[in-house]
């Protein structure tokens, strides 16, 4: 398998899990459109925490197609930008390549509120329609037989986690919006230097008021009408996402526990605390579990998630879903992760 996108946060995430995943052979690593990755320099030359692995001597090529398909791939995981995604990714399905998309460019199932949200059109609609959504707690029989999978956004895979049980049980009330407040680390702005993810810049601020693209995502696959609003946290990684929801009338808390318990009883990687104990960052940090708790005052429910933005929100659900892809269980190389660096220790580039 081959990782595109690799000297990101993400890439580097994946490129993590695979090295310790005991099917994963990664022979090819490559760019996208990042200038740094010009000159082909190694994955440890990018990423100092590879030097003693040996995935860390593979060098990061700049993206060519005829490269790409010279390896025979089985899979191949693009960690890219959306137009990037969008352009490459017919050619390496029709080459018999799975596709682990984990842009935005295939998680929306209507062109036209794709281009709507991320300002170009979208030129493959048969494979819009053909592709996976890859919250993999909910579409493990689909992802058995993808060919090209939609990982999900890391704002969208917090708040659906929460919400998706509770509306598929029929508990929710429809003709309220949820109301979703997410913070996320600065991870979560990419590796791009910009001024908002500047160390001294950095501080707790929302942002995409009623414009983040994340939005028609979580309504879509959450199956409720959103109001989203996403905050920039003065952290490393991770998300923690507060819901509002308005249940039907005569709903329990025991109706929610079971809603929840029923959806994720055969799922690994989502915990629902016990009552009064709510979930934290540091409780999923480097891991790809998503932790759930909740409290319901009279019809109004409160529920607070917790993952890990670059793991259960990117790299960790595409390895996920890659291992219920090709017959694997899917906790394969990731209980526990083998993360014991911050993103920038051990002098990372």
């Amino acid at each position: 398998m081959a990782v595109v996108g690799a000297s990101g946060y993400t890439g580097a995430e994946l490129l993590t899990i695979l090295a310790n995943h005991p099917a994963a052979e990664v022979v090819g690593v490559f760019g996208s459109s990042r200038k740094s990755d010009e000159g082909s320099p190694r994955v440890a030359d990018l990423f100092a925490r590879f030097e003693a692995q040996e995935i860390g001597a593979l060098r990061v090529m700049p993206f060519e197609m005829s490269a790409v398909l010279a390896l025979q791939l089985d899979a191949i995981f693009l960690a890219t930008p959306h137009e990037f995604s969008h352009e490459v990714a017919r050619e390496l399905v029709d080459a018999g390549i799975v596709v682990f998309d984990l842009s935005a460019a295939f998680r929306l199932s209507d062109c036209n509120v794709f281009e709507k949200n991320y300002g170009f059109a979208h030129l493959h609609g048969s494979l819009l329609s053909e592709s996976v959504y890859g919250l993999a707690e909910f579409n493990h029989a689909s992802l058995a037989h993808a060919r090209l999978v939609a990982v999900p956004g890391c704002y969208p895979t917090a708040s659906i986690l929460a919400i998706r049980p509770l509306v598929e049980a029929g508990l929710i009330d429809l003709s309220c919006a949820a109301i979703v407040d997410a913070t996320s680390g600065v991870s979560g702005a990419g590796r791009t230097a910009q001024v908002k993810s500047h160390f001294c810049e950095v501080s707790l601020q929302a942002y995409g008021v009623f414009k983040h693209r994340h939005r028609p995502e979580i309504a879509e696959h959450a199956g409720i009408a959103t109001i989203f609003t996403p905050h920039l946290g003065c952290y490393e990684r991770g998300i923690l996402a507060t819901t509002h929801l308005q249940v039907r009338a005569g709903t329990t808390t025991q109706d929610i526990r079971n809603a929840f318990e029923h959806a994720y009883a055969r799922r690994a990687f989502v915990r629902v605390l016990k009552s009064g104990r709510w979930p934290s960052i540091a409780g999923v940090e480097r891991t790809n579990f998503c932790d759930i708790g909740f409290e319901l005052e009279g019809t109004h429910l409160i529920i607070e998630s917790a993952i890990d933005n670059l793991v259960k929100g990117a790299a960790g659900q595409a390895v996920q879903c890659m291992n219920i892809r090709f017959g694997f269980d899917e906790v394969t190389g990731m209980l526990p992760i083998s993360m014991t660096t911050t993103v920038n220790a051990g002098g990372d580039a």
